[in-house]
């Protein structure tokens, strides 16, 4: 390998355009990196929600050590950037960088056959019926699920091959659980948005219990209690009035 050392930083920012990655996280990050012993020069990329700069050091630069520069420099401009968006480093690789590139789809509209009704694949009210039995009707929902089948199934078993340093991630929409709740009934219970947070938080922990002994056998006890779905959320006790529990359904 003859290429140079260098730094990799990433950020998301899901919710910015290109141009405002560019000017509220790419840039920030660049200028940041500025006036680092050993620094070359930097390039950049940004993307619809991702930004990436690369840091170009000498040959004579301690790869740790600039590793370390560049993540006291990142401290710093994190404070600048907009919330929810933390640049991280890459793992330690080298110039050859990212070598492959893919992209995970549905069937193109010629090629799509359609599946028995309860069989997973495409119905015909034109919904997707994926194998754990959810039903993606909207394109959202199908941008979503193909960005957990990446997050969850394609990218660990990558990360598993030999000499694969990492594996990046962008486009899709990762799926999550918006709570909203009503500001006049919280009123009229008396409770506050910060009640309804550490509920969600409380009931969102698994925790264990010990074990216990029994014919020589020792029993783990565990409480399993990660929220999983939109039921489990409505389901979570905020306070109790008299006696009677206020879910957040």
């Amino acid at each position: 390998d003859i290429t140079n050392n260098q730094v990799q930083i990433n950020s998301l920012a899901p919710a910015l355009s290109p141009v405002d990655v560019e000017k509220q996280v790419t840039f920030p990050v660049e200028t940041a990196l500025a006036g680092i012993p050993g620094l070359e020069y930097t390039r950049s990329l940004s993307r619809n929600g991702f930004s990436q700069v690369t840091a170009v050091f000498s040959e004579k630069t301690d790869i740790y050590f600039a590793r370390q520069q560049v993540g006291e420099r990142l401290a710093e401009a994190e404070r600048t950037m907009p919330a929810g968006v933390k640049p991280r480093m890459g793992p330690i690789s080298s110039g050859l960088g990212e070598i492959y590139m893919w992209a995970v789809h549905f069937k193109p509209a010629a090629e799509r056959a359609q599946s028995r009704p309860g069989e997973p694949g495409w119905q015909r009210d034109g919904s997707y019926l994926t194998p754990e039995g959810q039903r993606l009707r909207t394109e959202l929902e199908r941008s979503a699920y193909l960005r957990t089948v990446q997050d969850w199934i394609i990218r660990p078993q990558l990360r598993t091959v030999p000499g694969v340093a990492g594996v990046d991630v962008i486009g899709g929409f990762e799926k999550q659980f918006l709570v909203q709740p009503d500001p006049a009934k919280l009123t009229a219970l008396n409770l506050s948005f910060s009640d309804l947070t550490e509920a969600l938080e409380r009931n969102n922990v698994s925790r264990g219990a010990g074990y216990l002994e029994r014919n020589g056998e020792a029993y783990a006890v565990r409480a399993a209690g990660r929220l999983e779905s939109i039921a489990d959320i409505g389901n979570v006790v905020v306070a109790t009035r008299e006696g009677v529990p206020i879910r957040i359904r």
